[in-house]
């Protein structure tokens, strides 16, 4: 006689814990990278930032009285993301208020990890850069370019600002030899860890794929050189650890290729016609919003069931 189960039936010995730990290894090498290039100033804004999360978890779980999660490390990915996406030479204390940001308003506020609506290292990037505008544009150049820290423009910011500043080689920015936040500006690490996450099937291809060859795709059709839109700004570390997040990503691949289509278009256009030279942060918080929407209209018909136009479904 066969044995009767509960749900669920299939089982996974994946966990939040182990799921957090594996894209923590898997930013090192684009940590250490971003020490190399920009020295200990990168690192000091790195370990504030991770220590801002972390202490604004325990913080917020204490307030709104909920269960100690802090050693899942979901804090520590947020912090050391949020760290990728500063500039070098960003005020610390102002690093210490973007780590409160994403954990307490944007990720507990909204009832924890799996509740947020929104990226929380990203969403903390945005507020940074509408409350400090001079401080969140202000790049310093690869410590292999300068001896003092002198201030510099990005690829993006050369290129949509026509400056006379001299622009890396494909070769610099694929390694990361170039003036860009913490941890964006090279390519080949960031793949290494993108690599390793995708031998660990913690991400698809679904959004990253899309997401890069819709921006070079679009670049190319306007006479640009698509290789340098993908390596010049945050796109290969938005693409492969900042869409994939599970919480704010869809939840099908047909929803994940669509969420990637739209992030590429609006950073697309974003660069081509916006006031910023950079995209990747609000095309993904915008697509964010359209997540419900997307997983709605995506997700599988129910056996014996039909979608009226309302998106409801009846027998």
């Amino acid at each position: 006689m066969a044995e009767i189960r509960w749900a669920p039936h299939i089982r996974s010995n994946e966990t939040t814990a182990k799921i957090m730990w594996s894209v923590l290894l898997a930013l090192v090498p684009a940590l250490a990278g971003s020490i190399y290039f920009f020295g200990l100033a990168a690192l000091e804004v790195v370990v504030v930032c991770a220590a801002s999360c972390f202490a604004s978890e325990i913080l917020s779980q204490i307030v709104f009285r909920r269960e100690i999660k802090v050693y899942d490390g979901s804090a520590l990915v947020t912090g050391i993301l949020l760290a990728f996406v500063l500039p070098p030479a960003i005020p610390l204390w102002m690093a210490a208020v973007g780590g409160f940001v994403a954990i307490f308003l944007t990720k507990e506020l909204f009832g924890g990890i799996g509740y947020n609506i929104f990226n929380p290292a990203l969403t903390a990037r945005a507020v940074l850069t509408v409350s400090f505008p001079l401080e969140m544009t202000r790049f310093t150049a690869p410590l292999s370019y300068r001896i003092d820290a002198v201030t510099t423009a990005t690829p993006l910011g050369i290129v949509k600002e026509g400056l006379n500043g001299h622009l890396p080689s494909m070769l610099d920015m694929f390694l990361g030899n170039r003036a860009g936040c913490i941890g964006e500006t090279s390519t080949l690490l960031l793949l290494i860890g993108a690599i390793f996450l995708f031998s660990r099937r913690i991400i698809t291809w679904h959004i990253p794929a899309t997401y890069i060859v819709t921006v070079a795709f679009l670049s190319f059709l306007v006479g640009h050189n698509p290789l340098f839109h993908v390596m010049a700004g945050g796109l290969i570390l938005g693409a492969f650890f900042m869409a994939t997040d599970y919480t704010t990503s869809p939840l099908t691949k047909n929803g994940k290729m669509i969420f990637g289509l739209g992030c590429g278009i609006i950073t697309f256009l974003i660069r081509e016609k916006g006031g910023y030279a950079e995209g990747v942060a609000s095309s993904i918080i915008f697509m964010n919003m359209l997540v419900p929407l997307i997983d709605r209209y995506t997700m599988p018909k129910k056996f014996g069931l039909s979608r009226t136009r309302s998106g409801k479904t009846h027998k």
